[in-house]
């Protein structure tokens, strides 16, 4: 039976979330292993378990940033890929979430399950330890707690492909995999693999759900196999990043600069051009004739033409909203800061001084993913990260601009 029809018959599967113990002798417990992953760059194994990571083990001990190391090990892209006949799959982990003071609590971490490439079921984890950060002060407390578990059934009893896309915005420590049949690892079916670097946005801030992020969509969309390197607050034009990707096995390759060098003020223009021209230098080395994608920021009103850094709204924090605010003077690009109007048209220059020598990088104005007419219509909820809808508009867009006939990841 195809997949197609494998996924149509999962439609009436669900999830259910628990944390007491589960009945062992229904369950056929497989051992997690890398076999199993995509989409992850490293495996550190725990006290308890495996915790995928997003970059390699080398590029996190030259990292000094609490935030970067955070989000790399949130396993936005990851998910296990397996096949099985079982009804019903169960998933043991120990997620790390984060609260914000004066700010409702965020929901819980989205496992989404898919059959055949199709979104049939998803679920939570409860519990898990808590990272409580006060926007106002800077500070963060870290709160321990359990491990949870959750549970898909209702599944056909055939053999089937199956992917659980992990929580895209939580560490996730991965416990322990049951089924009620047996698994075999998912067979490679030929896809290019798209590695992908960028920020919070790429990493899917404010999506749905893992699968839903834009780059998520745009991956399936084309039949590519995702590598997602996008990092929250991070996407810094380190240079641990480019000799990871470098060194990362890829066929088509994107890189979204702009927005957090803006909204951290992390460098003016002096250091930018030579910064973006080592950064693709760097992963030339590896990837000399790979199709290479730069990608400036979309639209982002309160950074266009007003450098960062960028500051969370104290009054609208007040109000129990997250909403940021550009903290910079206009006047001061005249002395090199950076905007997103002023990164647009820098990256384009540079990308058309190395096409006389590399035919096969490319520029993509962001603007055309998410610009004047998406902001009236699907309007930046904190002023900064596009909502769910807006996620899936940008990745249908990306699909169409970077995948399809005449695209720079076309098919040749």
């Amino acid at each position: 039976m195809n997949t197609e029809s494998n996924a149509e018959r999962d439609t009436d599967s669900h999830a259910d979330t628990h944390t007491e113990s589960h009945t062992p002798h229904h369950w056929i417990t497989t051992p997690l292993t890398a076999g199993l992953l995509r989409g992850v760059l490293d495996i550190e194994r725990t006290e308890l378990g495996l915790l995928p990571h997003r970059l390699p083990a080398w590029a996190r001990a030259q990292n000094t940033d609490g935030q970067l190391a955070m989000v790399e090990s949130q396993p936005s892209g990851v998910r296990l890929a397996f096949r099985t006949r079982a009804t019903a799959v169960e998933l043991d982990t120990l997620p790390s979430k984060r609260a914000y003071v004066g700010v409702p609590a965020r929901p819980d971490g989205t496992y989404d399950l898919l059959v055949g490439g199709q979104l049939v079921a998803q679920g939570s984890v409860p519990g898990g330890h808590t990272l409580t950060i006060d926007m106002a002060t800077g500070t963060s407390e870290r709160t321990p707690g359990e491990p949870g578990t959750v549970r898909f059934s209702g599944l056909s009893d055939v053999m089937k492909d199956i992917e659980i896309w992990l929580p895209h915005d939580e560490t996730t420590e991965l416990l322990a995999l049951r089924t009620d049949a047996p698994v075999e690892p998912a067979a490679d079916r030929g896809r290019p693999v798209w590695l992908h670097h960028g920020s919070s946005i790429s990493h899917g801030s404010d999506a749905a759900s893992p699968s839903t992020i834009w780059p998520a969509r745009a991956a399936s969309l084309a039949d590519a196999d995702l590598i997602n390197l996008g990092f929250g607050g991070s996407a810094m034009l380190d240079p641990f990043t480019a000799r990871t990707m470098r060194d990362t096995p890829a066929d088509l390759i994107s890189v979204k600069i702009g927005i957090n060098l803006v909204n951290y003020d992390a460098m003016r223009m002096r250091a930018f051009t030579p910064a973006v021209h080592g950064f693709l230098d760097t992963i030339r080395e590896g990837h000399p004739t790979t199709p290479l994608l730069v990608v400036s920021p979309i639209l982002c009103p309160i950074h266009e033409d007003t450098p960062g850094p960028a500051a969370p709204d104290l009054e609208t924090l007040a109000d129990g909203q997250l909403k940021f605010r550009a903290m910079g003077d206009p006047a001061e690009r005249a002395y090199g800061k950076l905007t997103l109007s002023v990164i647009r048209e820098e990256l384009a220059r540079i990308v058309r001084q190395r096409a006389a020598d590399d035919p096969h990088v490319h520029y993509l104005d962001g603007r055309e993913l998410y610009g004047e007419a998406d902001l009236g219509e699907l309007p930046l909820p904190d002023d900064i990260h596009p909502d769910a809808a807006a996620h899936r508009r940008i990745g249908e867009r990306f699909a169409e601009l970077a995948f399809a006939a005449g695209g720079p990841f076309a098919k040749r």
